[in-house]
């Protein structure tokens, strides 16, 4: 395919979609499925087989990827020709006939709830990473090169040098979405000029924060736009081999990955002379055994050279030797999402998104106490209070906000002082937090944060992968303390003993894992230190969470009368 025919097969699948009289897009992502989209696909499938065949002819049904707002699935928008559009929120398979019958007679249907197009969750977010989720059927090819797929690659491989996409991603201002926030073209231009007979390109989609699934959603919702970006990369630094790799719970990613490699290697996007150019590049995909720390580079990296997942200290970093001691480039799964817009629309065009150290777009997970949850795309520098109240429209039943917790377990949380907080890199960061992949929690009066702390320490302390002490034993210890002061055992000499094995923890760990795990205990303890103090001093739990059922060792003859009690139980 060269890049005429690839514009003409867009065009002929653009017309044949504008000639349907009705079209049905239903969320088919993972979240919508648990709550019942297969059945509904099902029930709508029955009523469109039973209507006449030129009802079928007009009509489409079609499995989108994720549509945004999860906890108001199954969602089913449905566009009629004049471009008019309905949304429908929780639609099971009793009302999808119903709706059905009114959107092809012109009325309203009755006792099923619609969402307004005009909704603050859909309208205050700037979706470019996210532009086509919700409009394409994942698997179907030509759903996504209508929306202009493969039209970025066509014109770097024409119209652009290798050095000249370098520059353009630099000058775009985007930075690695993974959590680190690297400039993406310093990096991308170090694999290009680092020598080497062969070099490679990396997805890393082995997302594994507790609350974020931003990753799995732009893979299962628009693959060939991470296709397309890695493609992209590969021609801007030399590699011909690229690879993804899918955390192993995420069976839809993969399965949706591979009939996507597939798709655009038939078609000429992918392979030998892509798009009719002298460029080949593969991408293959590698399914990973769902260890956390995998998110880590250079543990991803050993991974996919088919040894254990473990980190590897740095320098040397995967620009000058990463896989089989070649050249290697590493971005996370949105920063290739990014990368097909900045290519097709200028690098001004990103970079007039954004703060001035902070360009372009987030896609952050939003979840925990808030009425409006799901996936969300924001332009850098917007409020952390716009996104909690307007796009997710506050906290239900009137609960009051008590934090937000983002960067997943290496993150922090953001107390309610701080609402008015531009949410970039150097913001969160000056807060004792970070950006990280995109989890966003957001907490009530009802958390306890020494228990926040123990939650995402014990969450560490399982996933550390055990090859540096410091991060084998010293999560197991913070825990531990955690642990005392939830359950009231804790004396005031173990805050100290904690903090200090933080700071130790933090700059003697081998890899990122093991040097950010004390974050959301030194965070919660800057912010909410009278808590801990409540605890520990006043056996107390502000929030009405910790039973402080254990008695602090050293205070035992205090309490001899109750192990006088124990020892009769017993």
């Amino acid at each position: 395919m060269n890049p005429t025919e690839l514009h003409e097969r867009a065009e002929q699948e653009r017309r044949r979609q504008r000639n349907l009289r009705l079209r049905l897009f239903l969320c088919y992502s993972t979240p919508c499925l648990s709550a019942g989209a297969d059945r509904v696909k099902a029930v709508l499938d029955e009523e469109i087989a039973a209507c006449n065949t030129d009802a079928q002819i007009d009509l489409e049904v079609v499995e989108t990827g994720c549509m945004g707002l999860c906890s108001r699935g199954p969602l089913l928008r449905i566009v009629q020709a004049d471009g008019s559009e309905k949304i429908f929120e929780n639609v099971t398979p009793e009302s999808a006939p119903s709706i059905l019958d009114a959107c092809l007679s012109n009325t309203e249907p009755t006792k099923v709830a619609q969402l307004s197009p005009d909704l603050a969750f859909f309208t205050q977010q700037t979706r470019i990473a996210l532009e086509n989720n919700g409009w394409i059927d994942p698997e179907k090819i030509e759903h996504s090169l209508a929306r202009g797929a493969y039209g970025a690659l066509a014109q770097a491989l024409h119209d652009m040098t290798p050095e000249e996409v370098c520059n353009e991603i630099t000058r775009s201002g985007l930075r690695g979405r993974g959590g680190g926030g690297y400039p993406t073209g310093v990096k991308w231009e170090l694999v290009r000029k680092a020598p080497g007979e062969r070099k490679f390109v990396v997805a890393n989609g082995d997302e594994g924060d507790p609350g974020a699934y931003m990753d799995r959603s732009l893979m299962e919702s628009d693959p060939h736009r991470v296709l397309e970006g890695m493609a992209i990369a590969g021609y801007a630094v030399g590699a011909e081999q690229g690879y993804i790799y899918v955390r192993g719970e995420y069976p839809l990613v993969a399965a949706r990955l591979a009939k996507a490699i597939k798709a655009a290697e038939k078609s000429g996007l992918l392979g030998s002379r892509v798009l009719d150019s002298g460029f080949n590049f593969r991408i293959d995909l590698r399914v990973g055994g769902g260890a956390f720390v995998c998110g880590e580079e250079t543990a991803l990296m050993t991974s996919i050279m088919g040894r254990r997942g473990q980190p590897v200290p740095r320098p040397p970093y995967p620009a000058q030797s990463g896989l089989w001691g070649c050249p290697t480039l590493i971005n996370n799964v949105e920063t290739f999402a990014n990368i097909a817009p900045i290519v097709k629309n200028g690098a001004a065009w990103y970079a007039g998104f954004g703060t001035e150290k902070s360009k372009g777009t987030k896609v952050f997970a939003l979840c925990g106490e808030v009425v409006n949850s799901g996936l969300i795309e924001v332009e850098m520098g917007i409020s952390l209070r716009r996104i909690v109240f307007d796009i997710g429209g506050g906290l239900p039943d009137g609960g009051r906000f008590k934090a937000a917790q983002t960067g997943g377990p290496s993150g922090g949380c953001i107390p309610a002082e701080h609402l008015d907080t531009p949410v970039d890199y150097e913001s969160l960061k000056d807060l004792g937090s970070m950006m990280g992949s995109g989890g966003l929690i957001v907490m009530n009066e009802t958390s306890c944060m020494p228990d926040v702390a123990k939650f995402f320490m014990e969450f560490c302390m399982d996933e550390s992968c055990g090859k540096c002490v410091p991060c084998r034993a010293g999560t197991v210890e913070m825990h531990r303390l955690l642990t005392r002061i939830t359950d009231g055992s804790a004396v005031p000499e173990d805050l100290q003993t904690l903090e200090e094995l933080c700071r130790l923890v933090q700059e003697t760990s081998l890899c990122g894992l093991g040097m950010t795990a004390p974050n959301p205990v030194l965070n919660t303890l800057l912010y909410f230190r009278n808590e801990y103090l409540a605890h520990v001093d006043e056996r107390n739990c502000p929030a009405g969470n910790c039973t402080l059922d254990r008695i602090p060792l050293y205070k035992l003859p205090e309490h001899v009368d109750r192990l006088a009690i124990l020892k009769e139980r017993s």
